[in-house]
């Protein structure tokens, strides 16, 4: 079955293109900006914020890199960069000899204290600030609308 992919209209296509851009240029900013104040890049940040979401700070290797998006390779590699720098530690599953863990450290805790603020800061101030309350709500909805999807159509 070949059929011919539906085109955007000329709406869509604009509104995708905006989105794409500003999700682009608000990332590379936030991500610079991060960087420069806290000595954390955006993946650090990432992989931080979902360990510290756990109230131990503990998560399998592989749902790590399934919240952020990660193959496996790059969130090896990825944690051996973070741990070397006594963010995180990588611990071996004691019932699973394939499994791993991998933990936030006081260390970790503290940097990702330390960055919070200025990083929450430059989000309101690059966007949230820009909205008004209706649609800030309309952006939740419609991200939460696109997750779900997501979640029901894994690759």
């Amino acid at each position: 079955m070949n059929e011919t992919p539906r085109r955007l209209t000329s709406t869509e296509g604009h509104a995708w293109r905006s989105f794409i851009r500003m999700q682009d240029r608000l990332n590379g900013r936030l991500a610079r900006e991060l960087q420069a104040h806290s000595n954390l890049s955006a993946a650090d940040y990432g992989v931080l914020v979902n360990l510290t979401d756990i109230p131990d700070g503990r998560l399998r290797f592989l749902e790590l890199a399934k919240a952020v998006e990660w193959e496996k390779s790059r969130m090896s590699h990825h944690i051996v960069r973070m741990a070397k720098r006594g963010l995180v530690v990588r611990e071996e599953c004691p019932d699973d000899g394939r499994g791993a863990f991998v933990s936030i450290t006081p260390a970790g805790r503290e940097a990702i204290a330390a960055a919070t603020p200025r990083h929450v800061e430059a989000v309101r101030r690059l966007a949230i600030d820009h909205l008004t309350p209706e649609e800030i709500s309309v952006l939740g909805r419609i991200s939460d609308r696109i997750l779900e999807q997501l979640e029901k159509d894994p690759c």
